[in-house]
């Protein structure tokens, strides 16, 4: 057992319980003008039952809304958990001081006007904090919407809302205030239930790490939804998110999916890992499932919020209308979900109890006409078939069915049948307005009004449980020279130099066990034969320049030099391309060409937000161009070093396409797990590019041909 975490949790319950399970609230600003903010909150607390003791603040108002003001927190009598503050900019900071003083231990600030402006606000915000860590608060917002707790012990609306959330099983945590009435209206018209909603505002105290770690144990939270701005303290979100998607899972949506701001990148990762790639790394780390929109959050809670976790990824439809079995299909199959492959048995049962005219195979099609018998005998035989593992039932209304029958039918055969299988419906038309709806919510089957939201609900469901169920291994830690390796780096550090290229990048590599091509750094023709004595024909010749870093496209590159002449011809060639523009001595290296093999890059690019990105791809000049690369966020595992190899279209290439020998996948997984390994000893490497790293079959060498790596200013 694990005290020291078993205490810093239930620390953090304590903590967060007077936000969200307060006895007592003072509402600091409470107006008696309708409309106002400081109204709302307050009539919120009374209207939607809040079962504690409310005390409005106001210094000039003698009663609101039927309750006795008071001018101060100080002059309530008793204890009071939470502090609402909806006052002006300028009073919030000693608001706050008056509520230290009462011993108050909950804030929720809803004022804006700090560092969400930049400047003054900034400084206004840190004196806030000052306070609150003065009297050993706990603070959400500034700039928030508030929290709900839709527990009927508390019946807590602390937001601005006209709308009050069903209560259920999924928490929601926004940065963002202005989303909070759209979700709560969106929960309402989807009817998914809430257990908890909070907005986070600026995070100045309470941030969303907290409020994870609050609801990992919380028992009437199932599901945890994040709307996310930015991202900070990245490991300790990867840490906590881990713990809690063992049992729970986590849908996050990432606002600012591009890139604004263009900067300047020297390398093939850099270039690569811009934009959103790394918030997809990063939450697939932290097994977080990710959705692309608020909407498409939506269709994934639905579903894990109701029905058991699918046991495979082969789905049956059943319709009644041939052009929404086709959208299903085509949902189901491009999220990467198998379209079940039914029984004999199944098809002449359905063959038997369906009209001439319907489509027994998956999708099953009951043709418009298909009544209550037509579904409950569909429902049936797809439930039953062993090669089912989810069902999505659609249903467009038909004129002259009986739409509360056919849906009474499915409930009842999905009641006998399901057996623990995962089963959406889909209500083509407005769902709300068909007969029946409620009795679908009120069996736990989710309502989606379209069937690509079902597909990507059972998608979500499927993802899960292979995170889940993934074993989670700790990065793999192997016999290096890091003495050598710092030896280097130090040096390029002392010399004022910021890029690592040439035999010493090489050297690096080596240290850390990854296979070289021999090579050597030469200026003259004397260096130049003097190295030639020691290496094999045919050679490449390069330019080892820092500030050339393309040197393919650059002309800096001669490949295939096979005699001494030639070796000698290459380095004038390359002497007076370089040296005239440059006006300085060419250093150059020459390096055994390594024929045969498939070239791939390994690479690495540090993210100011999530850390570090390590990079696989196949390799070359045209890694720009083609951008088949995987991205996963270090340190790895060796499940997670396997998976960027499978997970790059180039895989099939690297497996032995069309009869040539397969890579050496075991070698390429090690060269990726050495260099993730180096990224955690060395984090003053800012990127690194080993392109190509030429893998070759079993039993041959595979060695890397060139590196670079950029160190931090």
């Amino acid at each position: 057992m694990n005290v020291r975490r078993d205490e810093g949790r239930m620390t953090m319950a304590l903590s967060l319980d007077k936000i969200f399970k307060p006895k007592s609230i003072a509402v600091v600003g409470a107006s008696t003008k309708e409309g106002t903010i400081g109204y709302v909150m307050l009539n919120n607390l009374l209207r939607y039952n809040y079962q504690g003791q409310i005390y409005p603040i106001n210094p000039k108002a003698e009663s609101i809304c039927n309750l006795k003001c008071y001018k101060s927190v100080l002059e309530v009598p008793g204890e009071i958990d939470l502090a609402v503050i909806v006052v002006s900019r300028d009073l919030v900071k000693p608001s706050l001081e008056e509520c230290g003083q009462k011993g108050i231990k909950g804030i929720v600030t809803i004022t804006a006007g700090f560092k969400e402006i930049g400047g003054e606000g900034i400084v206004k915000e840190a004196e806030l904090m000052e306070v609150v860590r003065r009297y050993d608060m706990r603070m959400v917002g500034p700039n928030c919407y508030g929290q709900v707790n839709t527990d009927p012990a508390y019946s807590l609306n602390g937001t601005f809302s006209k709308l009050n959330p069903l209560r259920g099983k999924v928490a929601f945590l926004s940065q963002s205030g202005a989303l909070g009435e759209v979700v709560l209206d969106y929960t309402n018209r989807l009817n998914l239930g809430i257990s908890m909603f909070i907005s986070i505002g600026n995070k100045a105290d309470v941030s969303d790490i907290d409020v994870l770690k609050y609801w990992q144990d919380d028992p009437n939270t199932e599901v945890i939804l994040l709307y996310m701005e930015n991202i900070e303290n990245a490991p300790e979100i990867i840490k906590i998110s881990k713990e809690i998607t063992h049992h729970k899972p986590i849908l996050a949506v990432k606002a600012g999916r591009t890139e604004s701001g263009a900067r300047a990148i020297s390398s093939h990762t850099g270039v690569l890992a811009g934009g959103d790639v790394g918030t997809g790394a990063f939450l697939e780390k932290c097994g977080i499932i990710r959705a692309t929109s608020i909407d498409e959050m939506f269709d994934m809670a639905m579903g894990f919020s109701s029905q058991p976790l699918p046991k495979g990824d082969r789905i049956a439809v059943i319709t009644n209308a041939g052009g929404p079995g086709i959208l299903a299909t085509d949902a189901i199959e491009s999220l990467g979900l198998k379209m079940a492959r039914f029984e004999k048995g199944t098809i002449e049962f359905l063959r038997a109890n369906l009209l001439p005219m319907a489509a027994v195979n998956n999708p099953i099609d009951v043709i418009a006409s298909g009544g209550p018998d037509a579904y409950a005998a569909a429902t049936q035989a797809a439930l039953s078939d062993p090669n089912v593992d989810g069902l999505i039932v659609v249903f467009v209304p038909p004129i002259l069915v009986d739409h509360k029958a056919v849906i009474s039918a499915v409930i009842d055969k999905v009641e006998k049948y399901a057996n623990g299988k995962t089963v959406f419906s889909c209500l083509m038309g407005s769902p709300s307005g068909i007969a029946g709806t409620e009795d679908l919510i009120a069996h736990n089957i989710p309502v989606y009004a379209f069937p690509e939201g079902a597909a990507r609900g059972m998608n979500a469901m499927w993802q899960y449980r292979n995170l889940r169920e993934r074993p989670e291994l700790l990065p793999v830690m192997f016999d290096v020279d890091r003495k050598s390796a710092r030896e280097i780096v130090d040096a390029v550090f002392s010399s004022g130099r910021k890029v690592i290229m040439g035999p010493e990048a090489m050297s690096i590599l080596g240290a850390y066990g990854i296979g070289i091509a021999e090579s050597a750094r030469i200026k003259t023709l004397s260096e130049l034969d003097s190295a030639l004595e020691k290496l094999h024909f045919p050679i490449v010749m390069k330019i080892d320049d820092p500030t050339v870093v393309h040197k393919t496209d650059m002309g800096g590159v001669i490949l295939n030099i096979e005699t001494k002449e030639a070796a000698r011809a290459a380095l004038e060639t390359l002497r007076k391309k370089f040296a005239g523009e440059r006006g300085r001595i060419v250093e150059v290296m020459i390096q055994e060409m390594i024929k045969g093999g498939y070239e791939t890059i390994i690479g690495m690019s540090r993210d100011a937000s999530v850390g570090a990105l390590m990079m696989f791809g196949l390799g070359g000049v045209s890694v720009e161009i083609m951008k088949d690369v995987a991205f996963k966020v270090a340190p790895l595992n060796e499940t997670e070093a396997a998976e960027m190899i499978r997970s790059v279209k180039g895989y099939r290439l690297l497996s032995g396409f069309r009869g040539a020998q397969p890579a050496n996948i075991k070698i390429l997984e090690a060269a990726i797990l050495r260099l993730s390994q180096l990224t955690s000893d060395f984090p003053e490497i800012e990127s690194f590019d080993v392109n190509p790293f030429i893998v070759k079959p079993t039993g041959e060498i595979s060695v890397a041909v060139d590196a670079r790596f950029m160190l931090k200013s």
